[in-house]
């Protein structure tokens, strides 16, 4: 079975505080579904139309794993607690192998 990724993009953070409550619930939630952060943070480098914007990869055993997390009663407080604070996307997809 093909892992799944789940991959968030912030195009603003118009409340740090509110990120810091947000990142403190989620990840317990994100370890909880089986996922495993591969990238947190500001890219080193962008090319083609890149935005130089914090970006998060996480893996998860599977797509339905990566989506019952986010759909998750645990995710879904984290969500609440960020609120409006950062605009943000997030997509998940299918991995290669």
């Amino acid at each position: 079975m093909a892992k799944g990724y789940w991959v968030a993009t912030y195009h603003s953070v118009s409340n740090p505080d509110a990120l810091a409550e947000y990142a403190k619930l989620a990840a317990p939630a994100i370890q909880a579904g089986g996922g495993k952060f591969l990238v947190r943070g500001m890219p080193s480098q962008v090319y083609e139309n890149g935005v130089n914007q914090r970006m998060v990869v996480i893996e998860f055993p599977s797509v339905a794993a990566a989506i019952a997390t986010h759909d998750s009663p645990g995710y879904q407080t984290a969500l609440k607690a960020l609120n409006k604070g950062a605009e943000r996307e997030i997509r998940i997809a299918e991995g290669l192998e």
